[in-house]
């Protein structure tokens, strides 16, 4: 990790990596948890494997949706890892997307109580990560990891 380029969010999620994944590449899951509540989030397109698309919108009121991602999965290692962008959409051409683009590493690992769950949000200068950060970094992917625990305990607790 670069601290002048990469932003990062990390946190024990009390479910196993399975549960923990497949709120990550289940549509019906990910609309769950990708966008801050109250915004709801509908999934377009989740195609999780290297050169996949990732696309979702948002909506504020629940009737009227706007893009909110267009991204490619670079790197898909089952159970472990997952990485995309939003610099190539998902027709693989490039992008100039806002607010920032950036490139997002998920990682799981076994954890004593759950998963070990670490998200690395890589810019390309350090212009854009303080745009990201000021934009509400922390409290936006912070919100979506906390939305996502609660998606992934609640597998565990069925």
């Amino acid at each position: 990790m670069n601290p002048d380029l990469d932003l990062t969010v990390e946190r024990v999620i009390r479910a196993p990596r399975a549960a923990v994944w497949s709120a990550w590449t289940d549509p019906s899951q990910l609309e769950k948890w990708w966008i801050p509540a109250p915004a709801v989030c509908r999934v377009d397109r989740l195609d999780v494997r290297p050169g996949g698309a990732f696309v979702t919108r948002l909506s504020e009121d629940g009737v009227e949706f706007v893009p909110h991602v267009n991204a490619s999965f670079l790197v898909v290692d089952e159970l472990e890892r997952i990485v995309f962008t939003n610099a190539i959409d998902s027709s693989w051409r490039p992008a100039n997307p806002a607010p920032v683009p950036m490139t997002a590493e998920i990682t799981m690992s076994d954890h004593p109580d759950g998963t070990d769950y670490r998200v690395v949000v890589r810019h390309g200068d350090p212009a854009a990560r303080a745009r990201h950060q000021a934009l509400g970094f922390f409290e936006g992917w912070g919100t979506v990891t906390g939305q996502l625990a609660g998606v992934a305990e609640s597998q565990v607790a069925r």
